[in-house]
């Protein structure tokens, strides 16, 4: 059977589909042509390799944070070499991308995920029973408060962290700013920086000697992150960058 299906202004035919499903595939497209994101309309996404659900209201993870999570990643298996499973903590865990990638990359480790909003708190449960089934434990908290996971404070191997780190006013794209929340978006102040030092604060106390805080950031916000890791104690600071070569996290070496 033909069905017409659009093809920038013109329609062509297309052989096997019903009518039915030429119409839902036509409404999508007039969805992504008014820039819903893609992730939104499949209910998937791709982080590593993995497959995650994604739902409206909860951030989409993005490509840049792959290499943030690599990061993270060879920390917990330098971590893992001494031969006792790392434990790794990833605040701000959204989705439950990190998080999922760590357990399923670094296989030892023991891997918590601290995340405060509650529909993404949820899908980060989802998602990581999924992909790795009992190996991450999903914690509803703020990832700032020094009571949250207190009782790990000084022997957390390594902690990653993709916080909201978005200066006020400074999101990107229209796609974002209408379809990402908020509350995972923005970090607090003109600069971005409150809630990304706060994490640096938390991952102070939560690591212990020689462990590692993995944080991503806004291209803009190196230096003033490298500082506030060492004035919070750590031995050593650097800035990471992504696959366009900009400045995109910091490793920070209690």
């Amino acid at each position: 059977m033909l069905a017409e299906q659009v093809v920038g202004t013109s329609l062509v035919m297309c052989d096997g589909a019903s009518a039915e499903e030429a119409g839902a595939f036509l409404r999508l497209i007039e969805q992504r042509a008014a820039r819903v994101p893609l992730q939104h309309l499949t209910g998937v996404m791709w982080f590593r390799g993995l497959e995650l659900v994604c739902r409206p209201g909860v951030f989409i993870v993005r490509p840049e944070t792959e290499v943030v999570a690599g990061a993270a990643i060879e920390a917990a298996r330098a971590a893992a070499a001494s031969g006792r499973p790392p434990l790794v903590v990833d605040l701000c865990a959204g989705s439950g991308a990190i998080a999922a990638a760590v357990a399923a990359e670094a296989p030892t480790a023991r891997v918590t995920a601290v995340e405060i909003d509650a529909a993404a708190a949820g899908l980060a449960c989802e998602n990581c029973e999924c992909l790795a089934p009992g190996r991450v434990r999903v914690l509803r908290a703020d990832a700032t408060d020094p009571s949250t996971l207190a009782g790990l404070d000084g022997t957390v191997d390594v902690v990653v962290a993709n916080p909201p780190y978005v200066p006020a006013g400074a999101v990107e794209d229209a796609e974002t700013e209408a379809h990402d929340p908020d509350l995972a978006l923005y970090g607090g102040g003109q600069d971005g920086l409150m809630i990304p030092r706060a994490i640096v604060s938390r991952a102070a106390a939560l690591l212990r000697p020689g462990g590692v805080l993995v944080m991503e950031h806004d291209a803009g916000q190196g230096r003033p992150l490298r500082e506030a890791a060492l004035a919070a104690g750590f031995t050593g600071a650097t800035t990471g960058t992504d696959l366009t070569g900009r400045d995109r996290y910091l490793r920070a070496q209690r």
